[in-house]
């Protein structure tokens, strides 16, 4: 990994103040079973029955050990295998006890519970109950309010605006997930991030031989402006044959939000200047598709040793920037800049 050789950073504060831990209880599911669907489920699975599974071994009457009646339709809806909730088809051995599919193909057609052969048998009954099932999505320790059917919760939970973010630190893979204020925490105390209040920004990059380019993640500031937390990274990779800088700004929360925010970044020296405007993406994008996406300030590596002056030997880039919020014009529909907030 590339690093820099040192660092300058200024950042002007504009008189901002500074603005958990996640509950596992999440309510019962809400059942709106009939009372055959109930009853189904609360005497077992009988392959090749009413109700019961069809397939390749699925012939004769053989019933299902009985479910005990204390057992919610939520734990009988749990693979034992991955403990995720099954969705169809939903698999079972001739005993009765069953699984997802994809975790079918990892135990080699073999139960994981009582070791029979499994077969081609589904649980035609417990895919039946799913459907009579309200769930809360289980985001709903995080704020989420929506409770969904059961077929439906899966697709909404990939979309939740309340599912936990990334940590948006790059040059490393880091699997922390969070909410903001805990991400924001992570990045200072684990990454050593520096941080910083204030919507405008003055950065100074040095690197005394820009010539080894190897995908090299540089560093990330955070700042925090208008009660928000924007990431601001700078980096040098290969475009093509071509080494490149490039700088640019992710939003710490969704899209949505992201939008009512704009950011400008200068580059310059000698009579010369580049300037860059855009939206800040989502921390939702990954770092990498970010800025494979090129959706920044790009500066060729002949241009940044140009404005560092001197006998291109070393990278000295100054990287002067600001943050601004889009106001709605409540006239015209259009927005309009909030410079002084």
């Amino acid at each position: 990994m590339d690093m820099i050789d040192s660092i300058e950073c200024v950042s002007s504060s504009d008189g901002m103040e500074d603005d958990d831990a996640m509950s596992s209880n999440l309510p019962r599911p809400f059942l709106k079973a009939s009372a055959a669907a109930i009853a189904a489920a609360s005497i077992g699975v009988v392959p090749g029955g009413v109700g019961g599974a069809s397939g390749a071994g699925a012939a004769g009457g053989i019933a299902g050990p009985l479910i005990p009646p204390a057992t919610s339709v939520h734990e009988l809806l749990e693979c034992p295998v991955c403990t995720n909730s099954m969705y169809p088809p939903i698999h079972q051995c001739q005993n009765g006890h069953t699984l997802c599919s994809t975790c079918k193909a990892r135990v080699h057609n073999r139960c994981p519970t009582c070791r029979q052969e499994l077969g081609d048998i589904r649980c035609l009954a417990l895919e039946k109950v799913a459907e009579s099932l309200e769930l809360p999505c289980k985001y709903y320790s995080l704020g989420c309010p929506e409770i969904f059917p059961y077929y439906s919760k899966l697709k909404h939970e990939s979309q939740c605006n309340f599912r936990p973010y990334s940590c948006p630190y790059a040059g490393s893979e880091c699997s922390v997930v969070g909410d903001i204020p805990f991400l924001v925490s992570h990045l200072r105390d684990d990454h050593k991030v520096d941080m910083h209040s204030g919507c405008t920004f003055n950065h100074r990059y040095v690197k005394s031989n820009p010539r080894e380019v190897e995908n090299a993640t540089w560093m990330l500031t955070v700042f925090h402006c208008f009660g928000q937390y924007f990431c601001l990274h700078f980096e040098a990779f290969q475009l093509g044959m071509a080494p490149v800088y490039m700088a640019f700004l992710r939003f710490m929360g969704d899209e949505n939000d992201a939008r009512n925010y704009s950011y400008s970044l200068e580059v310059g020296a000698n009579g010369r200047k580049m300037i860059w405007e855009g939206t800040p993406r989502s921390i939702r994008d990954s770092h990498r598709k970010v800025r494979d996406s090129h959706d920044g300030l790009i500066i060729q590596r002949n241009m940044a040793l140009f404005f560092s002056g001197g006998e291109r030997k070393e990278l000295k880039l100054r990287v002067t920037g600001r943050i601004w919020k889009e106001q709605q014009n409540p006239d015209s529909g259009a927005c309009i800049p909030n410079l002084f907030s």
